[in-house]
């Protein structure tokens, strides 16, 4: 039997189609593990919406099953099978539009729905099946691909530590992660360095989330404020970086937690070479470059007043977008399922994809 810490889990879904889904609360984290039910549809966008559930893959995987508990919702007002593909269709669109910057979750929402085109007269349970077994697939794919994206960073990293910013691990996707899980499996592997987590303002997903993962696994972790990373780069002790990624447009623009580009350039500034990790539905080749990424802004609350705590001063405003775009030309590769772009270019994109 293996030793191993277990790794932890962002979301599960319990029971039949007539289940439902189980988030970890990830706004209560790392002092308190809380599982929330959704059992409506309006729950599920609820807990994306105000981050219970956050990270481009797991916001797809919750998704999914948000379809799924759009068609329990018709079994249980009891509608007829045209009635029920018709709430199903306009709750998944509800959830598809939760939140704008990340691809994956109108991705995932479009590929669950996909099942169920051209099947008519099927009953509200009929479809929920349907939609369960789609949805199961796209997390279970999510599982070998974090593993993939794992065996494919890990060599890339140089001596030296290893600086991550936000969340990209297992509390952001359906398995071990992505930037994470570069770190993860070098370390499994018996290389030992330094990992560095920015504590990633205004939310804190380094500090709470990040280093709370590499604790669970057993891994030493430093947390330091955003402001700090330039003085860690210029200290030597940086031998790489690596993020995850929201949206990546066709020529290798990045769009990622906000501070994300700062860092970039920082790290471009000392020669460190930064990498981007994430999967294949991460990347919209419909976008030509960062310009026509929608950028989220939230509200100014969680600038003045982080995680309940007033540090504005009394009639400021703020500025909070969600997100940032970095740049193709300051990623040194992107890490996917399916091998390293790298030089990340148009074309090397396009042959890693397999589009053409």
């Amino acid at each position: 039997m293996s030793n191993a810490p277990a790794v932890p889990i962002a979301l599960r879904w319990q029971g039949d189609a007539s289940g439902h889904l189980e988030i970890l609360d990830q706004t209560l984290l790392p002092t308190r593990l809380t599982w929330l039910a959704c059992r409506d549809v309006d729950t599920v966008v609820e807990a994306i919406r105000s981050l219970r559930v956050r990270g481009a893959p797991a916001i797809g995987i919750a998704g999914a099953y948000g379809v799924v508990v759009a068609a329990a919702e018709a079994t249980r007002h009891g509608l007829g099978p045209e009635a029920a593909r018709a709430h199903v269709l306009a709750r998944a669109e509800q959830v598809a539009s939760a939140r704008p910057t990340a691809v994956n979750l109108r991705w995932a929402v479009e590929r669950t729905l996909a099942v169920i085109d051209g099947k008519v007269g099927c009953d509200a349970s009929a479809i929920g099946s349907t939609l369960l077994a789609e949805a199961q697939t796209i997390h279970d794919e999510d599982r070998r691909l974090c593993d993939a994206i794992g065996r494919h960073g890990a060599p890339l990293l140089p001596p030296g530590g290893v600086l991550t910013h936000c969340n990209a691990g297992a509390l952001a996707t359906g398995g071990a992660g992505t930037a994470v899980a570069v770190i993860t499996t070098a370390w499994d592997s018996g290389r030992r360095f330094e990992v560095f987590a920015d504590e990633t303002r205004p939310l804190f997903q380094g500090a709470r989330l990040t280093a709370w993962e590499f604790v669970q696994r057993g891994i030493p972790v430093t947390v330091l404020v955003d402001a700090a990373a330039g003085h860690l780069l210029a200290s030597g002790r940086v031998g790489s970086c690596v993020v995850g990624a929201d949206r990546i447009t066709a020529c290798g623009d990045v769009a990622n937690k906000i501070g994300t580009y700062g860092l970039a350039v920082l790290a471009a500034a000392h020669g460190v070479p930064f990498y981007v990790a994430a999967p294949s539905s991460t990347f919209d080749l419909s976008l030509d470059d960062g310009a026509a990424i929608p950028i989220e802004e939230r509200s100014a609350d969680e600038v003045l007043r982080p995680l309940g705590t007033t540090v504005g001063a009394p009639g400021a405003a703020a500025f909070n977008p969600a997100f940032d775009v970095t740049p193709a030309r300051l990623v040194r590769g992107i890490v996917t399922e399916h091998g390293v772009i790298q030089p990340v270019t148009r074309q090397a994109i396009r042959d890693v994809l397999g589009a053409g």
